[in-house]
């Protein structure tokens, strides 16, 4: 399959986009290389090969959750533009209604 001018056009309608000339043909070139690449490897025989599951063997070592080194409730809002003596007050961002 190559990609021809009617295509990008097509593509380029769908997207909304105005390009130029030579926006269009370097798209062109692009999306032709990028198929040519997945035809070469359409070619490759995979057969008795494992898909690839994880990039490597390593595993995580996870630890303990546990609280260390807090911030007293007084010294994190002592800064605060506003607070109600628990809680940082903050403006009201998203709307529900």
């Amino acid at each position: 399959m190559q990609i021809d001018k009617q295509l990008i056009s097509r593509l380029e309608l769908l997207a909304r986009l105005e390009l130029s000339d030579e926006e269009r043909e370097a798209i062109r070139r692009d999306l032709n290389e990028i198929l040519d690449m997945v035809e070469k490897l359409q070619r490759i025989d995979t057969t008795g090969i494992d898909p690839l599951v994880y990039l490597n063997l390593d595993v995580n070592q996870w630890r303990a959750d546990e609280v260390r080194d807090q911030l007293p409730r007084e010294r994190a809002l002592r800064n605060a533009p506003q607070e109600d003596g628990s809680y940082f007050k903050v403006p009201k961002v998203i709307d529900l209604s």
